[in-house]
């Protein structure tokens, strides 16, 4: 008999955390909900600042002989990692779905991207090379590449599989061990992820995953003098803030943080191409990426036309829960997410822009908003601030000078789109 996704989700969700490999509960629990729905699937422990520390303490523990082993033999366990992943991806799809609301198929394809990391960094593992320098002196100057130490992980709810392999992936290959803390929203698909890696021969204490409080959590981990580097994915204040709790220690990090990706569309643009570019980047986990783009610019010349094929398009798209066939577009993931595409819109609104298509909650109710298009209005907000939701706001400009200084007046990177037959223009 077939098994179901729902079913198949199941089957891998683990309701404890992970430290040294070890299945560990708590009294305090955390729910889990379906976007979708709103009824818990699940619960995770709330863990704190002891557990914690132990995980800390087990990472330091087996950073040694990780470190040393043999790269060849890391590079095996990611490739039998990469291969247990492989035969669970349908139900790493549809636990990720349940969990995050994006569509089964989409999940899937997650997952098949978040293996590529493994597949990548296992031959990279091979390939850890020193330098030599010739000095002044007639010395020989040797650079020796080391694993850091034992690494803080921190990864998103957006792309619950993809970041976590994309931090692992590098740390393993380089013998750092690691604590890894997902977003709470999205905790199964992490654990899902850690049992594999054990399955595959990862040393238990090279990898713990904690689920509770972020800033509890996350608090102890940068105060920790023995964990070496901080990896974040996330929002821009949380980044700062995180940055700012490192810096007494001295770590090392890395941060991905928040978007307002500008397109810009000029009139000598292939219009149909441009509109489906569009939407094939804005409504991916239903808007909620930092790449997605945030704000449209459009030259005024064809603005209305760009506009109109848009709205078209975007009104076809496919509302509905993960695992309805042929959804496209699935459920935000928390119920202040929808607010925030409500104050975004209303906004826009206020300042002038017309609401195309869409512009209101789904008929589905619960977390599903209409994918929706404006036109006009104040870009500001959308310079400012990430929308993280299926809105799309487009601003009709009149000259490059214009544009250029609308797309470039923020404080977020990450990503720029830009349209146009001209390659002087593309590349000036």
């Amino acid at each position: 008999m077939t098994q179901s996704p729902r079913d198949a989700s199941l089957a891998l969700l683990r309701e404890h955390a992970f430290i040294a490999g070890e299945a560990v509960t708590g009294s305090a629990r955390i729910a889990v909900d379906d976007p979708a729905t709103g009824e818990v699937i699940g619960y995770v422990p709330d863990l704190g600042v002891v557990d914690t520390e132990r995980a800390i303490a087990a990472a330091v523990e087996a950073f040694p002989d990780w470190s040393r082993s043999d790269p060849h033999k890391r590079a095996a366990f990611l490739r039998e990692w990469a291969r247990l992943i492989d035969e669970n991806t349908e139900g790493l799809g549809a636990l990720m779905a349940l969990e995050n609301g994006k569509p089964f198929e989409e999940a899937k394809g997650e997952v098949a991207y978040a293996n590529g990391f493994l597949k990548w960094f296992a031959g990279q593992a091979e390939r850890l090379i020193g330098e030599t320098q010739d000095s002044p002196l007639g010395h020989v100057i040797l650079t020796f590449r080391e694993a850091v130490g034992p690494c803080a992980l921190i990864t998103p709810w957006n792309f619950p599989a993809a970041m976590l392999t994309r931090k692992l992936g590098p740390a393993f290959a380089a013998g750092c061990t690691a604590v890894v803390k997902p977003a709470s929203q999205t905790p199964f698909t992490a654990l899902a992820l850690a049992e594999l890696a054990y399955k595959a021969g990862l040393p238990k204490g090279a990898l713990s995953v904690l689920t509770g409080d972020a800033a509890t959590i996350g608090g102890v981990l940068t105060a920790s003098p023995l964990i070496r580097k901080l990896s974040f994915t996330g929002s821009t204040p949380i980044g700062r803030k995180l940055a700012e709790q490192c810096a007494p220690t001295l770590k090392r990090v890395s941060m991905e943080l928040g978007g307002a990706a500008p397109l810009i569309v000029f009139a000598d643009a292939d219009l149909d191409l441009a509109v489906a570019e569009t939407i094939k980047g804005k409504f991916r986990n239903s808007g909620q990426t930092c790449v997605c783009p945030n704000r449209v610019y459009v030259e005024a010349s064809v603005a209305e036309e760009y506009a109109g094929k848009l709205a078209a398009e975007v009104a076809k798209i496919p509302v509905g829960p993960a695992f309805e066939p042929g959804v496209k577009v699935g459920p935000l993931i928390e119920d202040k997410a929808i607010a925030k595409v409500e104050d975004h819109l209303k906004k826009v609104q206020a300042a002038g822009g017309r609401v195309l298509t869409g512009g209101a909650r789904h008929e589905l109710g619960g977390r599903f908003f209409q994918p929706t298009v404006t036109l006009g209005g104040d870009d500001r907000l959308f310079r400012e601030e990430e929308t993280f939701g299926p809105l799309i706001p487009v601003f009709p400009f009149d000259s490059e000078e214009e544009v250029l200084g609308k797309a470039n007046d923020s404080e977020f990177g990450l990503a720029s789109y830009l349209f146009t037959r001209d390659l002087d223009r593309a590349f000036r």
